[in-house]
């Protein structure tokens, strides 16, 4: 295992270096400029999208279901657990980078939401089926290429949802938490999880998005505001925190008082990479969920899938990480989840309820992930193989999550790095292809937005 263990980290270190950065920070960069910082200016109108109901629209569920779905496959172990290996790794640096993924994360997440709607379309069941692989294939202006990159992200995609964030980093993540809190045993947590999972995902999108729309808003509230209470018990330590996240950004040995052998280059690679493997952005999850939503307008789709993104890194990645350097529980030497709880433990007012609020918070979101990650799988090698491959892919992932308990903790996030990676490379070549639609369809929507807004100041004028 040692071995293997350190082969899946060369790769990793290969995957993860700065061809993939500066493609992923590029072209979130590029859509930011490009688009005239449409994810700070149009945030508001985001959030208003969000609730807007059209029920008579094409499409299988509601905007807000969409974004709930591809919520609930974002907001899990990425939070709690990969937050603390981010500052482990990269030190309270990685927080800063993971600011700077997210902001231009959302404007890549706002062109990907666009995508997935202009170039969705119905599968044999009369379902919307729709992300990367579709507009790869079919908005490429060379097919042969469309085609190659199209099954290479579906085929990365299926090896990210059985053993990247699917199911190995999820499970892993849940079985220690009903250990440390509820004291349950692997197997037992194991065989929950198989019955549980099984039992939604047999009822496809609808169902998904049923139980997604519920969860995520509840424990996302909860946990944003259980962190809130710790930084209110230590606001006077709140200006020092934010200025040692920001100092160790280029200089993370400041945050140890030495030299450790932390590179602002690791901070970097640490941040980006859990704040991607966190909000995927870039990554082309998100646009599959998207395809399915009830909309006819490309634009608004992707303004919602945007807030995604914001959720996800802005709000709920900010809180663990300033809880965690606040009580200075990175300094430790304790990894993973344990690292997020002594946080919890120590910073929130009675200690007890916030190793609670820490583990039984990452049950749900680390559930809800897996559910999330089903659909998208399924998707992906239904675009591979049709039908017939759905039902052994719902088999295979369901085994894979009862052997999700006894994973090594290092190894499964090593491995959900590998496979985010290879999944983010065919995505991004297409974003940066499909630029030009990206940028004709928001200009053509905000025209019209501004005429229907002149048009009812001139209304009320004439009442």
């Amino acid at each position: 295992m040692d071995t293997l263990s350190n082969v899946l980290s060369q790769i990793n270190d290969l995957v993860w270096g700065l061809p993939l950065i500066c493609l992923l920070l590029g072209t979130g960069l590029y859509f930011t400029l490009r688009l005239g910082l449409l994810q700070f200016r149009r945030l508001p109108l985001a959030f208003k999208l969000m609730f807007k109901k059209e029920d008579h629209k094409e499409g299988d569920v509601s905007s807000f279901q969409a974004l709930c779905t591809a919520l609930s496959s974002t907001i899990g172990t990425g939070n709690i657990v990969g937050v603390a290996t981010a500052i482990i790794a990269g030190g309270p640096g990685a927080l800063f980078w993971m600011w700077i993924s997210a902001f231009l994360g959302m404007a890549t997440k706002y062109s990907e939401g666009l995508l997935a709607i202009v170039y969705r379309q119905r599968d044999e069941k009369g379902q919307m089926s729709g992300g990367p692989m579709y507009y790869l294939e079919k908005g490429l202006k060379n097919k042969t290429l469309g085609k190659i990159l199209a099954r290479l992200f579906a085929v990365f995609g299926v090896g990210v949802a059985l053993l990247g964030i699917g199911t190995f980093t999820q499970v892993r993540s849940i079985s220690d938490a009903a250990q440390m809190t509820l004291n349950i045993p692997p197997v037992i947590t194991g065989i929950f999880l198989v019955i549980t999972v099984g039992f939604i995902t047999i009822g496809g999108i609808k169902r998904i998005a049923s139980v997604s729309e519920v969860i995520v808003p509840f424990m996302s509230v909860a946990y944003i505001a259980s962190v809130a209470l710790i930084m209110i018990t230590h606001y006077q330590e709140i200006p020092g925190t934010l200025a040692l996240v920001l100092q160790s950004a280029f200089t993370p040995s400041a945050a140890f008082g030495g030299s450790v052998g932390i590179t602002m280059q690791m901070a970097m690679r640490s941040g980006i990479s859990r704040g991607i493997f966190s909000n995927e952005s870039g990554l082309g999850s998100a646009p599959i969920a998207a395809a399915a939503a009830k909309t006819d307008s490309c634009v608004e789709q992707g303004l919602v899938s945007m807030t995604g993104t914001f959720i996800d890194t802005i709000c709920v990645c900010t809180m663990t990480g300033m809880a965690i350097i606040i009580t200075q529980s990175y300094l430790l030497g304790v990894e993973g989840s344990a690292m997020t709880t002594i946080a919890f433990q120590n910073g929130f007012p009675i200690g007890e309820i916030g190793v609670y609020v820490v583990n039984i918070g990452l049950l749900f979101f680390a559930f809800t992930t897996i559910i999330g990650w089903n659909y998208y799988g399924e998707k992906c090698i239904q675009y591979l193989l049709g039908e017939k491959a759905i039902l052994p892919y719902k088999i295979l992932f369901i085994v894979l999550i009862g052997v999700g308990p006894f994973m090594s903790l290092d190894f499964v996030f090593t491995l959900a790095d590998i496979v985010n990676g290879c999944m983010a490379f065919p995505n991004l070549i297409g974003l940066v292809a499909l630029r030009k639609v990206v940028y004709q369809e928001t200009k053509a929507y905000f025209m019209n937005y501004r005429c229907l807004k002149d048009a009812q100041k001139l209304e009320v004028r004439s009442v």
